[in-house]
């Protein structure tokens, strides 16, 4: 089983933070982002990660190495550009392999165990399912929501509706129309595969921050400080 941890973003809504400094790397409670969630995956038995590059990437590289110090054996994927969620996830398809993996966003902070995850993901594809989201309840900056859940399938319409925590686990099959280097939304690839029936999903309802603004960093920041 292998993980990505999507890195490569610049993190505009963090500036001036992420002028000089990649956001996967702004401290949480004085531990990086990035390594909060390497250790979460290392700790469910995932150790090897595989973390895409773009801003700033180098300074993830000299701080994670080649992430023997954690427990984990990494591998980066190295971006000219941002290719945003799906173009970073397909252009790494050839460090991921042929069997299904875990991917997560850089910028949230949880206490999700990635243990479920990772043995859903070795199911998939089951009944024509390539995807399988972590839902969360809907964020104060999120109050709409992004999908409902209908008997663990995920779906475009219906309520309740939830937040997608940018944690899921997906087949390659999933990307199979992403061409290396290219960009592509991971978002026009579920919704296509949300069509299909393609997406199961779960909601968890324990701590998820999603730290794309410096407000929220120094929300996530003073709450594991008082755990």
């Amino acid at each position: 089983m292998k993980a990505m941890i999507l890195a490569a973003g610049r993190g505009e809504r963090m500036r001036p933070l992420t002028d000089h400094t990649p956001k996967a790397l702004l401290p949480v409670a004085g531990r990086p982002l990035i390594l909060r969630i390497l250790q979460a995956l290392v700790n469910a038995g995932v150790a090897d990660v595989v973390i895409n590059l773009a801003h700033l990437g180098g300074q993830i590289e000299a701080a994670l190495g080649d992430g023997r110090a954690f427990g984990a054996r990494i591998a980066y994927s190295r971006e000219p550009e941002a290719l945003e969620t799906a173009g970073g996830i397909a252009n790494a398809l050839s460090l991921l392999g042929t069997a299904p993996f875990i991917a997560v966003n850089a910028d949230v902070c949880t206490d999700y165990d990635f243990s479920p995850l990772a043995r859903a993901a070795r199911g998939l594809p089951r009944d024509g399912v390539l995807a399988h989201l972590v839902l969360v309840p809907n964020p104060p900056h999120h109050p709409a929501g992004d999908f409902a859940l209908a008997a663990g399938r995920v779906a475009a319409e219906g309520d309740p509706r939830h937040t997608f925590s940018g944690i899921g686990a997906y087949h390659p099959a999933l990307f199979a129309g992403v061409a290396p280097g290219s960009r592509a939304r991971l978002a026009d690839l579920l919704h296509a595969g949300i069509a299909q029936q393609q997406v199961t999903g779960e909601l968890y309802p324990g701590y998820w921050q999603d730290v794309g603004t410096p407000e929220r960093l120094e929300e996530a920041g003073r709450r594991l400080a008082s755990a």
